[in-house]
């Protein structure tokens, strides 16, 4: 949009806005903020906002605690979900040291690095574009999250079947007040599972957008007396939520992964870059996958994917090839899930395929059978190797690859690991009740 800090407290005034939310995101991708009322928005656009962050998982030490953040002014919103008194705004916020430098931990510094070193190499804009999927169950009569619905629909169905579909519609208006452009909306595979997808910007807003849209889906549910949950794989036996992420990448205002002439139309430019995904796809992942649950919706069937492979039309595959052309040209990575921080995820996958360009790396052939029906001697003799199995393995790889190590940086990447694996180990100590089932009777 454009706003200046005079744009902003004009309009805080006009519109009698009495709260502004100025949000930041931990290393685990969960939204934080601190509440301002209007009287301090000129404090706020002047980056004079503090905070604790000894007080968030993964910032910083108590003795070194005070941080300061600084509002992207083009991220003003008015949350269109409350009242028309009492308007609550939100400003997306940067998170710098009180010395005016970034602060290293901040992951949205991390993907601003990442862009920086595109343009480095002359490339303009990398354009993302998610298809985030979701559940909506029912709540019970104390208000807590249930795996519940009542919802009988599937893939494309809608009412009376699709007993989600107002609070959809609902989640899709609200969007568009805010600035999305919604481009579909649809019921998923399996009952009670949702799809938005907005149409692609550039990577750092789309990655700001995934977790506003995170907001206000939970926010909608929740008015609406239903839990909105992007746990990856929430039910046995369904199909799981994925957030398949689209991915092209402009130079001069032209799309560098298209080639008329080119097998599927695609650049060696596109090639490089699918290369560079696919050889750091077990580095990432614990970026893009980053819940012990998140392994059991890959490799499950239901188009997740689990082996590190391309095609043009293969939906097995780990990167699929849409069949456009032109500027709309683009690479779908299938394994992302809603539950990552999109801002490392995305900074993660840049990074990759950029490595991809500047090594000159050639993709593997195209898969074009379908890889849960191919036989493990067939995979094994083609050299097709599978994803992370778990999220300890995946952390594992992640820590094998320099790359995305050094993407992180040494402060993220010690956080994370250190936050994911005490997650792991929790999930290890516990007993299920798949086991009491099993075995407390027979044994």
């Amino acid at each position: 949009m454009g706003y200046t800090r005079e744009d902003i407290i004009r309009i805080v005034e006009e519109e009698e806005i009495e709260f502004i939310r100025m949000q930041f995101v931990d290393i685990f991708g969960q939204i934080k903020n601190v509440a301002i009322t209007a009287s301090q928005i000129e404090k706020a656009v002047n980056n004079q906002i503090m905070f604790d962050g000894s007080a968030i998982e993964g910032f910083t030490r108590i003795n070194e605690s005070d941080q300061c953040l600084y509002p992207d002014l083009d991220t003003f919103a008015v949350f269109p979900w409350r009242p028309a008194q009492g308007k609550v705004a939100r400003l997306i916020c940067d998170v710098y040291n009180p010395d005016g430098t970034p602060f290293v931990g901040d992951p949205r510094g991390v993907l601003r690095r990442v862009i920086r070193r595109a343009e480095s190499m002359g490339f303009d804009v990398f354009n993302v574009g998610p298809e985030l999927e979701f559940f909506l169950f029912e709540t019970d009569d104390r208000g807590h999250a249930t795996t519940r619905t009542r919802d009988e629909a599937s893939y494309f169905d809608l009412g009376p079947l699709d007993h989600g579909e107002s609070t959809r519609r609902e989640v899709c208006m609200n969007l568009e007040q805010m600035g999305f452009e919604v481009e579909a909306s649809h019921h998923e595979c399996a009952r009670g599972q949702h799809e938005i997808d907005f149409k692609y910007v550039e990577a750092l807003e789309g990655a700001d957008k995934i977790m506003t849209m995170r907001l206000a889906i939970k926010t909608l549910a929740q008015k609406n007396g239903l839990h909105a949950t992007f746990m990856p794989k929430p039910l046995y036996g369904v199909a799981g939520s994925g957030m398949h992420l689209n991915m092209s990448l402009f130079r001069n205002g032209q799309n560098v992964f298209y080639e008329e002439a080119g097998p599927h139309r695609l650049s060696r430019t596109a090639y490089a870059f699918i290369a560079g995904l696919l050889e750091h796809a077990s580095g990432f992942t614990a970026l893009t996958n980053p819940l012990v649950n998140s392994y059991k919706r890959l490799g499950a069937g239901y188009e997740a994917p689990r082996f590190k492979a391309w095609s043009a039309s293969n939906r097995s595959t780990l990167i699929r090839i849409p069949a456009v052309g032109g500027q709309t040209t683009r690479v779908e990575l299938r394994s992302p899930d809603p539950s990552c921080n999109p801002y490392l995820a995305v900074a993660a996958c840049l990074a990759a395929g950029l490595d991809g360009i500047a090594r000159g790396l050639t993709p593997p052939p195209e898969i074009t059978e379908n890889l849960y029906d191919m036989a493990d001697s067939v995979r094994k003799a083609r050299n097709i190797q599978p994803l992370p199995a778990t999220l300890e393995e995946a952390l594992r790889e992640l820590e094998k690859d320099a790359l995305i190590m050094d993407v992180l940086g040494e402060h993220v990447s010690r956080h994370y690991i250190q936050g994911k694996r005490k997650e792991w180990m929790e999930y290890q100590a516990q007993v299920s009740s798949w086991e009491l089932e099993k075995y407390l009777v027979i044994y």
